[in-house]
């Protein structure tokens, strides 16, 4: 599968992005992965995204080891280690650090349309407000707080180790740069109303969001 690796800064943090294209992908690009048995009953474009972003993570960790997957499809890092992983489109993005919380989530700007057909689902009245007062257009900011939330629910799961859905958390501020984001229920070791701050940034039609914290 052709890929360009390239990396970039965001919040001081290195982001580490693979460029792919999908249309070269080949099963035998898969047999790189340690685990690509794992991934013998998946689709070609899952398998893709999946191997862009496992290449952009053995890049985030220094071309040293490969994350596999875990029981509930979460990538396994080495011990110590906290990273994650995110794909959309032809983008594939990773970061890790050590013994931190991390999550990381690059998606596509959601056409308006489709966001306001989705929304009751991703946020609640208050923060329908807080996106109009952000001045930002609709469509980037709806999918800023999609992408924020998402970043949250992974920089979390090692620990909470459960499903975490969209009414988890709420948008209780948006800048230029940051989103903070406050559980709105017990995620045991999480307290409710714990504030966590998201970092984002955008690149051409797609935003990316970091949450990077001891």
């Amino acid at each position: 599968m052709q890929t360009t690796y390239s990396t970039f800064l965001l919040a001081g943090y290195t982001v580490h992005r693979i460029t792919f294209d999908s249309a070269t992908f080949t099963e035998a690009d898969l047999l790189w992965l340690p685990h690509h048995q794992q991934l013998s009953h998946a689709g070609r474009k899952r398998k893709a995204d999946h191997l862009a972003g496992r290449i952009a993570a053995f890049h985030a960790l220094n071309r040293q080891a490969i994350p596999g997957i875990g029981s509930s499809g979460e990538p396994l890092w080495p011990t110590g280690v906290s990273g994650s992983i995110s794909h959309s489109g032809n983008q594939a993005v990773a970061i890790c650090r050590e013994n931190s919380l991390v999550g990381i989530d690059c998606e596509a700007i959601i056409d308006e349309i489709e966001a306001r057909e989705i929304q009751d689902g991703v946020i609640n009245a208050q923060e329908a407000q807080l996106l109009v007062a952000s001045h930002l257009p609709f469509d980037l900011a709806f999918t800023l707080v999609f992408s924020a939330k998402e970043s949250l629910f992974k920089a979390l799961f090692p620990q909470v180790q459960t499903w975490m859905g969209f009414d988890c958390a709420r948008i209780t501020s948006l800048t230029a740069h940051t989103l903070t984001l406050t559980l709105t229920q017990p995620l045991p070791p999480f307290a409710q109303n714990q504030a966590v701050t998201a970092h984002w940034c955008q690149h051409d039609a797609m935003v990316v969001t970091l949450i990077c914290a001891a």
